[in-house]
């Protein structure tokens, strides 16, 4: 990147002005122009609304600005930036109450998939987000969204995490147990044998 960069800046300084303003729009057609925008909303991994963020060109103009996500950081917009962020604070809080119990029931649960693999582990096929939506809805009964779960397509056994975005500051991690299709369940005999300790644990308390 550095070296077209730098085979730009000579080629204008021998061709013409036009060609190297074309060149420039060129550049910034393939999305390396940064621009500066004002958030409107919390966006995961980049920031929260009424902060100021340099985001690629294409991802400003093709994604935050059509979604209503942000504004240009223009110097009228940015006179209500305290106000977004005077807002969003109250709404983020209020929302975070609300989802806090979703929190505690997903926060630490492990799903368990069945899933043909072969020799290596690598498995035929993948666990996606998806997936994953419908096995906590199947578990507990809360409806996630597929956008929520962050997570890349499992494409081999062993255990993985998945974290799953409720707010910006409620994102619970989930455990991802994927064993091979006809063998035990490990996280049904784990849960087993955990009830069978406290049921020990119970009886021994009573009879000391």
């Amino acid at each position: 990147m550095h070296l077209v960069k730098s085979l730009f800046r000579e080629r204008c300084t021998l061709r013409s002005i036009p060609y190297c303003a074309m060149r420039g729009n060129l550049y910034a057609r393939k999305g390396l122009k940064k621009m500066k925008v004002l958030l409107l909303k919390d966006v995961y991994k980049l920031g929260r609304a009424g902060d100021v963020k340099k985001v690629a060109d294409g991802y400003g103009r093709n994604f935050l600005l059509p979604q209503g996500m942000a504004l240009l950081a223009t110097p009228g917009a940015m006179k209500t930036a305290e106000k977004i962020r005077g807002e969003a604070t109250r709404k983020r809080a209020a929302l975070n109450n609300e989802m806090s119990s979703v929190a505690q029931v997903i926060s630490g649960m492990a799903l368990a998939f069945g899933s043909k693999a072969g020799e290596t582990g690598k498995l035929y096929g993948s666990i996606t987000a998806q997936d994953v939506v419908v096995a906590i809805k199947a578990k507990t009964g809360i409806e996630i969204k597929r956008p929520q779960v962050d997570l890349q397509p499992i494409r081999t056994l062993g255990e993985h995490k998945a974290h799953v975005r409720l707010t910006m500051d409620l994102i619970p991690d989930i455990r991802i147990v994927v064993y091979r299709e006809g063998e035990t369940n490990p996280v049904e005999e784990a849960a087993k044998a955990a009830a069978k300790a406290a049921e020990a644990a119970a009886q021994a308390a009573a009879a000391a």
